[in-house]
């Protein structure tokens, strides 16, 4: 098939350059209001001409949750590259380093091609009917014995939309288990939890669009230049077109948002409500408040002034370590703003505070009427490809549709849907979070844990104790992956999986944006489609309706989109709008696309909040200090007509804070070059060689008063374990160390975790077992921990990259090889 359709003739504007050394390629300026003018970017194998590529299949990035849409070049059966789709509404035919390289991991000689069984210790191969009447067996058994709680199902953010609807299904109506939940709760759950606390429900209020209209951009813990680097191109375009955008940068990292801010301010791990209240203290005070929005769409602005009011910019500043006259610069940008887009991450999901202060990025909006207009939006982003669809379609936290698990009505009309009763589907409680459910397993009450498309032997905080959890006899372990990871070394069944390229079905990005993507070739060996493998289950198992028919009635992926399209009909996210067809050839559509909106939706509320009425809202909300739920008596009272609610948050200190023994704070994160723990990037070789091994950031001022240098092999130390790197003297914030988190063990001796031989290389042997309280979200950002040199560095140097956040302070004592071809250009990268 040619997905070229709404391609235009863009000769003149393809990129031809090293998109390792220059990772966001050459510039496109462009006008505030203008449209953002198309630049294809185009990767084929060595050896390829474009007029040898014998079909252009579409499809959209499944390394990041930008959702660029692209054509993947197919040669003799194989994939070849990739290009931009310039007519597409997200990228205009731009592609970031892991979309243009990252496909290469689908022809790894190490991918899974048959499935794998525990026999007498060791994983041994299998047939399909061997491996699954296993899986079936033992959710049998165990139902038998112990009843559905003892099943546990944890799955991905990469997955299709039509897998996670079919897994929903399958665990919530067929099982009757709570425990279903994806590893979306480290990366996207506060996102979720912070729309629904203000607005009611989740979905994105704004869009990528916003970014040619704002003249003011914030940036709240979000690296858009490495998390999302297709947007951060537009960005640049921005500002290097006719009346720029002014950037507020938060982030204690030197990030390349950092170096074209206008103001970047850098505050201590944890306090970020400290600082966002500072910044609301201003606004009010200075009467930069929209009250005819306020009075129209909200409630709840007196509690916020008057919690407020004493949150001077000098009292944040003692608490952020922040001066005062940079808050106040800071506020006067968000307050002077004719248009604000605010762009929200992991600097402020990965906290112990991590609701409270995202909800206080929302109070930004609302209190300055900031919703609903081209260029005055909120984009709480998610870290995954697919993240929006586990939330929509129930495999996360959630009723599928955005429906409310308190309310009976909500719970009976999914009942219908599925044409079950509503006790089926369990709703005594909430659905239960990965950390909960690890924590089960560890106490024995889960006794088996199907895991789809993650790795939580790299992924989760105290890797020594994910381990032995999964490592437990009693635990009955399946992972469904496309490699032999560390954690799929630790199961009982290995399934292997199809993946992106090799299978069709739709996902959506961060800014509401659905696409499809179709197969291109065939997986290798036996592997199978995600969607696939849960259908088999679901047959298997007999799963049946209230009537005696099968509860799952699809069998491919287009019945499956048609099934999800009845559960989201009259919901926030309402796809029935929506087609294979209509996907196919043209531009990624927003939902929600129905009768109203037939050509999607590009901004939520832009008459008013939608669907927070006590009726109709996703949840009736939390306490932001303790978690706890509201009910739905409380919030008919307090919101009765379905406003906005603005919600007020006092600061409270980080749960575990730096002393004589551990002297600095430890933070996790990205780097432009992987995607999680480096299954796909770590494989394809412009990628690894960028940024081949971990490493350990510390200011100049740090390392100095430690008499440590750059390339020195350091150990970073918590109370949970340890770990070795290479270190790199950036510009990060004093008193702060950075590792990132990408790297595990299975391209070392190891395999699954650190030995003798090979010490800790994982971020998260570091990392605490706690959690926001409201989103349940774990807390990557605030250890306190300890740094220790281990060997000078004779000549060693760090791997880490020298055109991102890691770049080095003193590049005279890095050479020009420091991270691979990523090191080629250190600075004027543009």
């Amino acid at each position: 098939m040619d997905a070229s359709a709404g391609r235009v003739d863009e000769v003149d504007r393809i990129d031809r350059i090293d998109r390792i050394a220059r990772p966001w390629g050459s510039r496109t300026p462009y006008d505030r209001h203008e449209p953002w003018p198309s630049r294809v970017d185009t990767f084929l194998a060595d050896g390829v001409e474009p007029g040898a590529v014998t079909d252009w299949v579409q499809a959209a990035s499944i390394l990041h949750s930008d959702g660029d849409a692209m054509d993947i070049a197919v040669v003799d059966g194989r994939i070849a590259g990739v290009r931009g789709r310039a007519g597409d509404r997200v990228n205009r035919g731009r592609l970031g380093p892991k979309d243009l390289f990252g496909w290469q991991a689908n022809a790894s000689p190490d991918r899974l091609t048959r499935p794998l069984i525990r026999r007498d210790g060791r994983l041994v191969e299998c047939d399909w009917d061997t491996a699954m009447e296993r899986i079936v067996s033992r959710s049998r058994e165990l139902m038998d014995e112990s009843g559905p709680g003892s099943l546990g199902f944890y799955t991905s953010g990469q997955l299709y939309l039509e897998e996670y609807y079919t897994l929903a299904v399958l665990a919530r109506a067929g099982i009757g288990t709570n425990h279903l939940d994806g590893n979306t709760r480290l990366c996207t759950a506060t996102a979720a939890e912070a729309l629904k606390e203000s607005f009611g429900c989740d979905g994105q209020p704004g869009s990528y669009d916003d970014v040619d209209h704002a003249d003011t951009i914030a940036l709240f813990g979000h690296n858009i230049a490495e998390t999302q680097p297709v947007q951060w191109m537009r960005i640049l375009d921005r500002l290097a077109g006719g009346d720029p955008p002014r950037l507020l940068c938060v982030d204690p990292r030197p990030t390349r948002v950092a170096r074209e801010a206008a103001v970047h301010l850098a505050p201590r791990g944890g306090t970020n409500v400290a600082l966002l209240n500072a910044l609301l203290h201003e606004i009010i005070r200075t009467d930069r408040v929209d009250h005819d929005y306020l009075a129209a769409h909200t409630v709840g602005f007196d509690e916020l002034a008057s919690e407020v009011a004493q949150c001077t910019p000098a009292w944040a500043a003692g608490i952020c370590d922040v001066p005062a006259a940079r808050i106040e610069e800071a506020a006067e940008l968000i307050g002077t703003a004719d248009r604000l887009l605010s762009t929200v991450l992991q600097g402020v999901y990965q906290s112990h505070q991590a609701t409270a202060a995202a909800v206080q990025i929302n109070n930004l909006h609302l209190i300055r009427g900031m919703l609903g207009r081209p260029g005055a939006g909120v984009l709480q982003m998610n870290g995954q490809p697919t993240a929006q669809n586990t939330r929509e379609c129930g495999a996360n936290g959630d009723l599928p549709g955005f429906r409310n698990w308190q309310n009976d009505d909500h719970v009976a009309d999914l009942a219908r849907v599925w044409n079950v009763e509503p006790e089926t589907i369990p709703h005594f409680a909430p659905p239960t979070h990965a950390m909960q459910m690890f924590r089960y397993a560890e106490q024995g009450s889960i006794r088996m844990l199907w895991i789809s498309g993650t790795n939580p032997a790299v992924s989760l905080p105290e890797l020594a104790r994910v381990r032995a959890i999964l490592g437990q006899e009693r635990l009955f372990v399946v992972a469904q992956d496309l490699f032999l990871t560390e954690t799929a070394q630790l199961a009982d069944v290995v399934l292997p999986a199809a993946t992106w390229g090799e299978k069709t079905g739709t996902f959506t990005n961060a800014d509401r944006t659905v696409h499809l993507a179709d197969k291109a070739v065939e997986p290798p060996g036996e592997a199978r489609p995600d969607l696939d493998i849960f259908l088999d289950y679901a047959a298997r198992m007999d799963f049946r309706d209230k009537t005696g028919g099968p509860l799952v009635t699809w069998h491919d992926a287009e019945s499956a989109f048609e099934a999800w399209k009845r559960c989201s009909a009259g919901r926030p996210c309402d796809y029935t709008g929506l087609t294979y067809a209509k996907l196919r050839g043209g531009s990624g559509i927003q939902w929600p696309c129905n009768e109203d909106a037939p050509d999607g939706t590009d901004r939520l509320y832009t008459d008013g909040i939608s669907w927070a009425r006590p009726d109709h809202c996703e949840t009736y909300g939390k306490d932001l200090q303790t978690g706890a739920a509201t009910d739905a008596d409380e919030y008919r009272a307090s919101n009765p007509e379905g406003k906005a609610m603005i919600k007020a948050a006092a600061y409270l200190p980080p749960h575990e804070t730096p002393d004589d023994r551990y002297p600095f704070q430890l933070t996790t994160g990205r780097t432009l070059y992987h995607f999680h723990t480096r299954t796909k990037t770590g494989r394809a070789p412009q990628l690894n060689g960028a940024a081949p091994d971990v490493w350990v950031e510390a200011s100049a001022a740090d390392a100095g008063a430690l008499g440590l240098d750059e390339g020195d092999l350091v150990e970073v130390s918590t109370d949970r374990g340890s770990l070795r790197g290479r270190l790199r003297v950036t510009g990060i914030r004093a008193g702060l160390l950075f590792v990132p988190f990408h790297y595990g063990y299975w391209d070392t001796k190891a395999g699954s975790g650190p030995d003798g031989e090979v010490p800790g290389r994982a971020a998260n042997e570091t990392t605490v077992t706690d959690w926001d309280p409201v989103s349940k979200q774990p807390l990557f950002k605030t250890a306190a921990a300890a740094l220790h040199l281990v060997e000078r560095a004779h000549g060693e140097i760090a791997s880490a990259p020298t055109t991102t956040a890691s770049a080095p302070t003193r590049h005279g004592s890095v050479p020009d090889t420091a991270g691979g071809p990523a090191a080629l250009v250190t600075e004027d990268t543009e």
